[in-house]
Formats: structure tokens, sequence, C-alpha cells
């Protein structure tokens, strides 16, 4: 199967078409209202309507509580939903909706018990581990991650046009996640980095 390629962080309906138009398959639609890539329900689902068919569209999710989450749903047509906090499988489930599970990865992380505990999940996404939530644009050592995970693996932290080829060569996850890689600013998209990106991916998946 092809590698996978999700652009997240998106805040507007030109960045989430230009995603689109590029080839990529998912967008990430940030709901953390402490991240500077947050989006209303209310703007999300305007960014939904103006995608072109087929494109998966994943609600990132942190520590939320379950109302929160459901209401979120409720008004954005969500496919996938990925949560980055300390949930565990059972508040994951209750959804009733595909999920993925981020990882953050550090010296000592038992991955492989990690992955086992979420069995349902569709992935696990692999971002690199920093004080608060999400990656914050930084690597991880990619020799950390062990053979034969429970799950399919999604690999985020610090992707950019210049270490994308690499990471799909020597990984060979199952999809990619970028978001400050392709970004003009936290929260703006760079169009021709996204395009570049996703060339990238597509020349290293041979």
């Amino acid at each position: 199967m092809p590698v996978r390629i999700k652009i997240c962080g998106l805040t507007s309906v030109a960045d989430a078409c230009a995603a689109a138009d590029a080839g990529a398959d998912a967008i990430g639609l940030v709901f953390y209202p402490e991240s500077p890539r947050y989006v209303s329900a209310a703007a999300a689902a305007e960014i939904v309507a103006a995608l072109p068919p087929f494109v998966m569209v994943v609600g990132l999710f942190v520590n939320a509580t379950p109302e929160f989450v459901s209401d979120t749903l409720a008004q954005v047509p969500l496919g996938l939903l990925q949560f980055h906090g300390d949930e565990d499988e059972t508040y994951c489930r209750q959804f009733c909706r595909p999920f993925i599970k981020a990882a953050r990865m550090r010296p000592g992380f038992d991955l492989v018990q990690y992955a086992a505990s979420f069995s349902t999940a569709q992935a696990i996404l692999l971002d690199a581990f920093v004080e608060g939530y999400g990656g914050a644009g930084h690597t991880f050592d990619w020799s950390m991650i062990p053979q034969g995970l429970a799950r399919p693996i999604v690999l985020s932290g610090g992707l950019t046009v210049a270490n994308v080829g690499e990471a799909v060569r020597r990984v060979r996850p199952a999809a990619v996640d970028v978001s400050s890689g392709v970004e003009i600013e936290k929260g703006v998209k760079d169009h021709a980095k996204i395009a570049a990106f996703i060339a990238g991916v597509r020349h290293a998946d041979v």
C-alpha cells in the first residue's frame, strides 16, 4: 500500500483545498483550544464543506471531555479521531468512530506495550516528546521504533520536505503527518511546501 499523507493543523478553506489539490489523503483539524492551530466547530464545518470527495477529515483532540468531542462530531463530519492526550482505549472507543492514538517518543518508552494497549486503534501516531502536547516541530530518533508493532505507524514529528524522503525509506510507515514543516507561520500553510512534501513522499515510496 502507498504511504498515506496527512496535512495537519489546517485553519482555512484555502489551505485545506490546496492540500487536497496537491494529493493529500487526509487533512487534520485541531480541536484543542490551547493550540495556535485551533479551529472552532463552525470554522471546521466550513472547511470540510469545501473539500472534494474522498479526502479523509481527521479531528485532533487532547484530553477533551466526552461532551466536547460529541458536540464537535454533531457539527463536523469527521471520518477519523486522533487523540493526543492521556486518553485510554475505553475513552477513545466510546465515540463509535475509527481512531488513532498518539505516542510521545522518548528514551525508555515502551512502544510495544503502548501499541498493544490500543488494540482497536487504526494506527499509532509517533511524535516527539516535548513539554505540553504536540511535537512542536521536533524530530525524534527513528531508531527507537521497534519492529513488529501490533498496530500500523503514522510517522510525525519534525517532518519537512528535506527529511521526509529519508523518513519514508527508513521507517516505512503506513502514513506520514506534517504540520509545522509546511507552514509560513503557525496555522498558515505554504502551498508550495505542501506540494513539495507530497512529491517527496511519492518519490521515496517506491
